[in-house]
């Protein structure tokens, strides 16, 4: 019989359809073809891309140039533009403003076929690095409220090009998904004097049952109501609202454990098609009293979601999402698998 699962962040249903339950040889998986062009994210071709933002990359090696590890370039067809003040106004009953943000990609190597998972731990660190280098700089920005980091990786998932690579953007409003989690959070907060995030993860330690890998500083774990087949969040065991509150070390234990699941997905799907998105705190300083106890009650984290089943009409129309696999059976499958 299906199951109604509710998340406890958001207050978000999710229907678990065991009837219609899938192990990972089930999904029918659409081969991505290999670029036969020539990409402008590959070594020597540098130039057909923007001028970079920043890069990590050999001691002598030139801006623009070869030698790199880690790129990071202006979008070149961004969804924000950078330029020009926010103009915010009134139009009759509605308000608008100027599409103002910051549209970033972050190469991830200089290799077209290795994919994030297949980089060694100390490159993938610096990945994640960048990101936080990136968030930080752009937080400075004062028309800026918040800044999404996400990758897309396959058609399906969003990509226009397969080089691995993820993406910033840095916009003058908190997202409305980002502000329901941040609401939900507090009220837990404001009831229970904890952080639910905390709470879930203690739980998932506890149960055992939806973990799917572990270390010193991170879990990994198929969430209680998963939306999708084989989702996977990525908490942080050390309470911080900021993704940007990383240290060294804790850079290299998140490089594993996503190295370690990403991996396992790979390995147990066939390379799927999936996005990732980090969830951290909007923007802060100097404003005051900006989501006043977000520092207690909101813990960032990595969500990924595979792109394995197709969004349609009764998930639009109600808000429900339909999830095929039972996320104790998807983590127990991707806990035994070695990579």
């Amino acid at each position: 019989m299906p199951e109604l699962r509710k998340d406890p962040i958001i207050g978000r249903w999710v229907i678990i359809s065991t009837e219609r339950s899938k192990r990972p040889t089930d999904f029918h998986l659409e081969p991505e073809k290999p670029d036969t062009k020539a990409c402008p994210f590959c070594a020597g071709n540098e130039s057909k891309t923007p001028s970079e933002i920043f890069a990590f990359r050999s001691p002598h090696s030139q801006k623009d140039g070869g030698g790199w590890e880690v790129r990071v370039i202006p979008n070149k067809y961004p969804a924000l533009r950078i330029e020009g003040d926010l103009g915010k106004m009134g139009v009759g009953l509605y308000d608008r403003m100027n599409g103002i943000g910051a549209h970033e990609v972050i190469i991830e190597g200089p290799d077209h076929f290795k994919s994030l998972e297949d980089l060694p731990i100390d490159v993938i660190s610096k990945v994640f690095e960048t990101y936080k280098i990136r968030m930080l700089d752009l937080s400075r920005d004062n028309r800026f409220r918040y800044t999404l980091v996400f990758k897309n990786v396959g058609e399906h998932a969003g990509a226009s090009l397969s080089h691995p690579h993820s993406q910033l953007i840095a916009t003058p409003i908190t997202p409305k998904r980002v502000s329901e989690e941040l609401r939900g959070a507090q009220e837990y907060y404001t009831y229970k004097d904890r952080c639910v995030f905390c709470d879930i993860l203690r739980e998932e330690q506890n149960q055992v049952t939806r973990v799917v890998y572990e270390n010193d500083g991170f879990i990994g774990f198929c969430p209680f109501a998963s939306r999708f087949p084989f989702e996977v969040w990525v908490m942080p065991k050390r309470h911080s609202p900021d993704y940007t509150s990383l240290e060294i070390n804790e850079m290299e234990l998140l490089a594993d454990i996503m190295k370690q699941v990403l991996g396992k997905l790979s390995k147990a799907l066939q390379r799927p098609q999936y996005n990732y998105v980090i969830h951290t705190a909007p923007i802060r300083w100097p404003r005051k009293g900006y989501w006043s106890t977000i520092d207690y009650d909101f813990h960032w984290h990595i969500e990924i979601m595979p792109r394995l089943t197709r969004v349609a009409g009764f998930e639009w129309g109600t808000g429900f999402y339909i999830n095929p696999t039972v996320p104790e059976e998807a983590a127990k499958y991707l806990q035994e698998l070695k990579v």
